[in-house]
């Protein structure tokens, strides 16, 4: 009987690089080969949060990586399965001693799995070492010294990948196991809308972001048009671990000290400190993803209307920004921040839906979903976290001060793009005259508001503030800020 040689196995999961890989780099110092490996797990090819865009991004991430370790004879091992299927499968060929990964932040069905895996790990007699991601720790219990810690985290130095030979398994040891093994087939559809997935197109985004598109970030970060360019654009890159937070924080923090207005990049850093903090929240809460995180909201009712709902997915709302967001976002993957939280806002305030309705359609449009940032900012969009102050947003007035020329309008909504700007932003005040000097019927060529959002944002306005009043809505706001607040927050915030 052949003695099985031990190996170790780097399982990737939303850390989709080579370099400052800490799973990699630690699995690579030690003495024994190391496999690569990626699964396209059923259970998320089959979640509701997930769309096909972004397993194609996925597909170009790893064809991005097959390329760059080319140069090392090795590529990643890519199979369809489940992933205790998988290693199965792997243990008939070799004996796996430690198994490398970073701690992912994810859906339930996630955590549930890496639970039943960490179980399948002990009954197979094999290590699991998991590293910190992006700088967000497991087991918190309340957030003191956490942004010291990040920020030392993020200064560390990068980890370099750099195998010395023959460490990596070579290409032909995995093609024989790719003629065992279920293998996912790695072609993408070429021309598409979205951004293309890879390090080395999330470089190309971040290099010319940093060289002169920065330079306009805080002019035009609201502006829904100008922002698709002057906003960096790297958040898929982010959300799929293309690039870590700190090789994009160490080149922010490097052009800062040289840049001659740093406002620019240091509104930017501000962001990515930001986002570690909603995904370090959604750590620490992980029922955000089906309940409001301050449970005096569960008492709150509202009527679920498919009527309303269909025509906010479909962006035929009758409110030109609204629907001009949401075309824009099925088609690309993206739309800015504030578009994406009038959104939600309009959602769950103007209609009044519960945001649970909305964050399925929503994750899968947003070609960079999180979920450590998904759910905390629904609610916080969704004006039930108690703590964060309630925004309704209005978007007649949005687009007129943030789309004044309705170009962004024109290009998601094209049947309006021939009247005049004033109509644009508010086709349903058009009078009978000027209908018909333009040939259009308000109803027909383009939907009336399908509700009175006057009315819906009073009552929306009222519920929520009386609310902020109730003692179980009181208390468990202490809570939270107890847990989560952080005592150094105006660091966070700082952008000189």
């Amino acid at each position: 009987m052949k003695v099985k040689e031990h190996i170790n196995v780097v399982w990737l999961k939303r850390d989709l690089r080579l370099q400052d890989n800490e799973a990699l780099s630690n699995a690579l110092k030690l003495g024994k080969r190391v496999l690569i490996l990626y699964v396209f797990e059923h259970l998320l090819l089959n979640d509701v949060h997930y769309n096909e865009r972004h397993f194609n991004f996925i597909k170009e991430s790893l064809r991005d990586l097959n390329e760059n370790l080319a140069t090392h004879h090795t590529k990643v091992l890519t199979v369809t399965s489940d992933i205790t299927s998988a290693f199965n499968q792997l243990q008939e060929f070799y004996k796996i001693d430690t198994v490398f990964s970073h701690v992912e932040t994810g859906l339930l069905v996630t955590y549930n799995r890496d639970q039943e895996f960490t179980r399948y790990c002990r009954n197979n007699l094999m290590n699991w070492e998991e590293s910190k991601n992006n700088g967000v720790e497991r087991g918190l219990v309340n957030r003191d010294n956490w942004f010291d810690n990040w920020e030392t985290y993020m200064n560390n130095p990068l980890e370099v990948f750099q195998p010395s030979d023959n460490r990596l398994l070579h290409h032909l040891e995995i093609e024989t196991l790719e003629n065992i093994l279920s293998i996912t087939d790695l072609t993408t559809p070429e021309a598409t809308k979205f951004q293309k997935g890879g390090t080395t197109m999330g470089w190309k985004y971040a290099n010319s972001f940093f060289e002169s598109r920065h330079e306009d970030y805080m002019v035009n970060i609201s502006k829904p048009e100008a922002s698709r360019t002057s906003c960096s654009r790297i958040s898929p890159y982010i959300a799929w671990g293309n690039l870590s937070i700190r090789q994009v924080y160490q080149k922010a923090e490097q052009l800062k000290s040289t840049a001659q207005d740093k406002r620019h990049i240091g509104a930017f850093i501000s962001r990515l400190r930001w986002q570690a903090h909603f995904i370090q929240k959604f750590e620490m809460e992980h029922t955000m993803e089906n309940a409001s995180v301050n449970k005096g909201y569960h008492k709150l009712k509202k009527t679920l209307s498919e009527s309303y709902q269909n025509a906010w997915k479909e962006g035929q709302t009758g409110f030109p920004l609204v629907d001009a967001s949401m075309r824009c976002l099925i088609e690309t993957g993206y739309v800015n921040f504030r578009m994406r939280a009038m959104l939600a806002s309009f959602f769950t305030h103007i209609l009044w839906q519960p945001w649970q309705s909305a964050t399925t359609h929503l994750s899968q449009q947003f070609l960079d979903f999180e979920p450590g940032i998904h759910f905390p900012q629904l609610q916080m969009q969704a004006g039930e976290t108690g703590i964060n102050n309630l925004r309704i947003y209005n978007p007649t007035l949005n687009g007129l001060k943030y789309d004044p020329d309705a170009e962004f309008i024109k290009k998601w909504v094209p049947e309006l793009a021939y009247l005049d700007t004033p109509f644009i932003h508010e086709p349903y005040l058009m009078t009978e005259m000027e209908q018909a000097f333009y040939n259009f019927s308000p109803g027909e060529d383009y939907p009336m508001p399908i509700v009175d959002i006057k009315k819906n944002r009073k009552r929306a306005s009222e519920i929520l503030w009386n609310m902020k009043n109730d003692a179980e809505v009181i208390s468990e706001s202490f809570r939270i800020l107890k847990r989560h607040t952080l005592q150094d927050r105006k660091r966070m915030l700082r952008s000189d």
